[in-house]
């Protein structure tokens, strides 16, 4: 879902972009709220972006899709709840979602996650996802805690 066309080259390129890496956790949404209200104060494009790396669960592919469609219209809407003026555009990425945020960190003003999301293991103070983004992202990073 997209309040702009994902594939504008005006978007992409010329405007300012804040990516936010969004899986549903409670931290992700925290790290939302900051995004859309970096994004509000600096007047970019938000980004939301979920991730879903196959394998790692027996469910259809249909069922991951709706899953993650889900996820993206919740994270949207939650937005435009914070912050009502900003542009968003979103995607969904059928690989791992470290490599689908720094991919999308590209050209980015910004790169915002989660210190940690619904994997791994509870006293870890930086998840999988935000250790390697702070250790490859193309732009710089926040990390929500």
């Amino acid at each position: 879902m997209s309040t702009e066309p994902a594939g504008n080259a005006e978007s992409a390129g010329s405007r300012h972009r804040i990516v936010v890496g969004v899986d549903g956790s409670e931290i992700a949404m925290s790290a939302l709220d900051w995004a859309a209200a970096e994004a509000d104060r600096t007047g970019a494009v938000l980004e939301i972006h979920t991730a879903y790396e196959p394998g790692h669960e027996f469910i259809t592919h249909d069922e991951v899709q709706m899953s993650m469609g889900r996820r993206v219209e919740e994270a949207v809407a939650r937005a435009a709840e914070v912050a009502p003026r900003v542009t968003t555009t979103s995607g969904m990425h059928e690989e791992s979602p470290a490599e689908a945020l720094i991919e999308a960190s590209d050209g980015a003003d910004l790169l915002v996650v989660g210190s940690r999301g619904l994997g791994g293991f509870r006293g870890l103070l930086l998840g999988s996802v935000s250790q390697k983004c702070c250790l490859h992202a193309r732009c710089p990073l926040v990390i929500i805690r």
